[in-house]
Formats: structure tokens, C-alpha cells, sequence
């Protein structure tokens, strides 16, 4: 058995027509989001726990979110020889909103924004100019000021690839679409133009041209991320298919502390560059939400003592498409289903031999005493044991002397009841390699918070 001890980021013209609105719910585009919850270690207690109890929910919907409809998979994958490495920092300190965060250059010249990155969703879109109810004091993308700016017509491969696509003037009118994006609905056409991120070594740039992009037109309510979005899910609209001559659907992260606010992480594209000797578990593919990423977990320990979880809690059932695990990004606390948090919480809990001071923000292993925190570790199938220490078990305030265990319990009931996710705490300084294109997940220790 390997064991890896880890220390554990669309305007069009105004003359355009919309469509009446269409609530679209897809696991590739309907996600949940929060942008004002930041779980600040060093914030007043009852802040903090405010904090807590709004991310949990944002987690919680997140989830539910991600496995509420289905999605178009793009199996055509071919490797490609490019590689760039992207600078990402967490979006809490930048934006206040849960997701890592990239800068990106879109247009002709280029106009930078700074998008969230997201490996569960497949679209790309960014705020544009005249956009109603987008965040005034963010920067928004001009297409009249691109040269090589393109708007996408219905009766398109692009058009047809949204999910309800909306063409009220008929073939060779511009497609529009509606979403529904956690708490936020919007409005957006298809448009396509040169789209690079930014990379550590310029001479390892490379621009995209005419990546297609949902341009936001009107937005309600407050959780579609200020300066716009890229998907790095399967699907054919992704980062990943629309990329994959120059990166051959491959790319790692390594995410940095949610609590820095450097550019210190890094978003690798293409299989030029990564680790040589990382561990990796095999990627599953579920028909029901083929945008995501699972993998077979097949057991947890705290400290050196297996959980004793039956292996019917963690199977995932392709069929159905229920259970099994994904791996996220964009939650923020590792949720295991009900019966396996709870396995795990009593496990830790005994080892800790402390009183618990009751739950904070929907964690409910919460110690107001100085506690020793065993290591916890996920086996998936290979077998790779990814181990994390405390930095990545434990939540803290600093201010409350609290510390809480940062994992929570999935539904009792409910399509996603057998869901576990993987999330981001828990991701933190290692990086983790999605090799579509031979159906692998890696994870190997990498420091990357300054």
C-alpha cells in the first residue's frame, strides 16, 4: 500500500432579446455558492460560528446542487504537448467567496479578470458590460472593445451543447440561456474569443481562440462569483474538452491555506509537469453526473485504527448513480454520508478522550480544551492512503479558543444521501492530479501556502 502523509477560478450588445426565463438545473451548471462566508480563524467567536453554520449550508446545497441533474460528457480526449502553470490563490481573503481563484485575459487586446475555478462545473462566464444586478465595483468584459469577439448563433454545436437554450429570433440569432446558480439566477448569451490564463512563465502561455463563454446579461442575487467563472468539469464546454489538443485533458492543483491570500498555489495544465511519482486511484465515470469526479474510497482510519465502516456505506453504484465519492474543490468541509461521518466522529472522539463543547455552525466535534488530534486517512482504490494531519482536520479559532472538527455528515435522506465529497480543506498543500484522458486521480504532498 502507498501512503502519502499530507500535510494537509459574457456582454452582448444591448440590442439583444431574452427569452423568458428558464430555470435550468444541471449538475455541469446549477451550483451553490456563498460569497460572504468567510470562516476567519480569528474572528470574535460568535461570528465565527455564524461563519461556520453559513458555509456548512453552502456546502450542504453545493452538494445537493451538483447531484440535482445531468450533464453531456465529452469522452474525445487527445493528448496535447502544451503545459502552463497557472498562479491561483483562495477567493475568500480576494473576493469573500469560497472558490480558488485565477487570473485570466480575455479578448483582443486582452481585458484581465480574476475567475473562480471550478472543477464541478463545465461552463465558462464572465459579467459584461450594461449587465444588470452584476457587482457594480467589479471589473466586467467589454466585447465591443475585442477585435475578436464573436457572438455564437443558435443552430450551432456550442448552442446545442447548453443546456435549454433559448433562440427567439431562430437559426442565426444570437443563443441565449438562463440559470439558476445557488441563491442567483441569470441571464446570458453564448459568445466566443481568445481566452489565456495567466501563467508563472510567459513563454508557457497559451491563449485559446475562440473559447466559447456565457456573457451575463442580467444576474439576481449575490452568489455568482464578481468577475466570472471557468469550468473545469468533463463536459463538452469545459476548460478541459475545449483545451484538449493543447493540454490532453490533464491538470493538477495544489491548493494553499483557505486562510492566505497569495497567489501561491498553482493550477498545472497538461501532462508536461507533473509529479513523476504521485499515487493515483482510478477515475470513475457516473452516467447520472458525468461531469464529475469520483473515486473509490474504500476506507478511512483515525490515527493508526481502520473505521469500522461496512463497504456497502462507501459503493458506489453506477447504475443508480448513487453513493461513492467525488472530489471538489468548491466545498470547503469533506461531507461523508451520515452513516460513515458518524463511524468516523465516534472514532475520533474516543481517541481525542475529551469533553466535546457542542457544535458550532453545523460542526458538532468542537473542543474548548487543548486536545492532541490524531491523524485521519482516506484509502481509495490502488491503493493510495492520502493521511492529514491536523491543519487539515482541525478548525480553529483563535480568538474563542475552539478548535472543530472540519468534516460534516451528509443527508440523512435524499438523492445524495450515500454522497461523500472530498472538499477543500482537506485538499490543502497537496496536489491532486485528474488525468482524464487515462482515467486516473492523483494525490501527492506538495506545500504550497506562503
Amino acid at each position: 500500500m502507498s501512503v502519502l502523509k499530507l500535510p494537509v477560478v459574457l456582454v452582448l450588445f444591448s440590442t439583444f432579446w431574452w427569452a423568458p426565463s428558464i430555470v435550468v438545473r444541471s449538475s455541469t451548471l446549477q451550483l451553490a455558492r456563498s460569497h460572504s462566508v468567510t470562516p476567519d480563524a480569528g474572528a470574535p467567536l460568535t461570528a465565527w460560528a455564524a461563519s461556520l453554520a453559513a458555509q456548512s449550508a453552502a456546502d450542504a446545497a453545493r452538494v445537493s446542487a451538483l447531484v440535482a441533474g445531468s450533464g453531456i460528457t465529452n469522452t474525445n480526449t487527445r493528448r496535447g504537448g502544451h503545459r502552463s502553470f497557472v498562479p491561483i490563490a483562495p477567493g475568500r481573503q480576494i473576493l469573500s467567496i469560497p472558490n480558488y481563484v485565477a487570473r485570466a485575459r480575455l479578448g483582443t487586446p486582452p481585458q484581465t479578470l480574476l475567475v473562480a475555478i471550478d472543477p464541478s462545473n463545465d461552463a465558462a462566464w464572465v459579467p459584461c458590460g450594461g449587465c444588470t444586478g452584476c457587482a457594480a465595483s467589479a471589473p466586467s468584459f467589454a466585447p465591443t472593445q475585442s477585435s475578436t469577439f464573436r457572438p455564437v448563433p443558435c443552430g450551432s454545436p456550442q448552442c446545442a451543447q447548453v443546456p435549454s437554450p433559448s433562440c427567439p429570433g431562430g437559426a442565426g440569432s444570437p443563443c441565449a440561456f438562463n440559470l439558476t446558480y445557488a441563491a442567483s439566477t441569470f441571464q446570458a448569451l453564448l459568445g466566443q474569443d481568445t481566452l489565456a490564463l495567466e501563467s508563472r512563465d510567459a513563454a508557457t502561455a497559451v491563449a485559446t481562440p475562440s473559447y466559447t463563454f456565457g456573457c451575463l446579461h442580467v444576474v439576481t442575487g449575490t452568489s455568482v462569483p464578481p468577475q466570472g467563472l471557468v469550468g473545469f468539469g468533463r463536459g463538452p464546454l469545459s476548460f478541459l474538452s475545449q483545451t484538449k489538443d493543447l493540454y490532453g485533458a490533464v491538470f493538477s492543483y495544489c491548493l494553499p491555506s483557505y486562510k492566505s491570500s497569495n497567489f501561491s498555489g498553482t493550477l498545472r495544465l497538461g501532462p508536461v509537469g507533473q509529479p513523476k511519482r504521485i499515487r493515483t486511484t482510478p477515475l470513475l465515470s457516473n452516467p447520472h453526473r458525468p461531469s464529475l469526479y469520483y473515486v473509490n474510497m474504500i476506507g478511512i482510519r483515525v490515527g493508526s485504527k481502520p473505521v469500522p465502516i461496512p463497504a456497502s456505506a462507501l459503493a458506489f453504484d453506477p447504475a443508480s448513480g448513487s453513493g461513492g465519492t467525488i472530489v471538489d474543490a468548491g466545498t470547503t468541509f469533506t461531507q461523508l454520508a451520515a452513516p460513515v461521518y458518524a463511524a468516523v466522529r465516534d472514532a475520533f472522539r474516543r481517541r481525542v478522550r475529551a469533553p466535546v463543547a457542542g457544535s458550532l455552525g453545523g460542526l458538532d466535534t468542537c473542543y474548548n480544551v487543548t486536545v492532541k488530534v490524531p491523524t485521519v486517512s482516506f484509502t481509495f482504490a490502488g491503493p493510495v492512503t492520502v493521511t492529514l494531519p491536523e491543519e487539515n482536520v482541525m478548525i480553529r479559532s483563535s480568538s474563542g479558543g475552539i478548535a472543530c472538527l472540519a468534516m460534516a455528515a451528509g443527508p440523512a435522506d435524499g438523492v445524495n444521501a450515500a454522497l461523500s465529497v472530498l472538499a477543500s480543506m482537506q485538499q490543502q498543500n497537496h496536489r491532486v492530479l485528474f488525468d482524464v484522458a487515462n482515467g486516473r486521480v492523483g494525490f501527492s504532498r506538495e506545500l504550497c501556502t506562503v
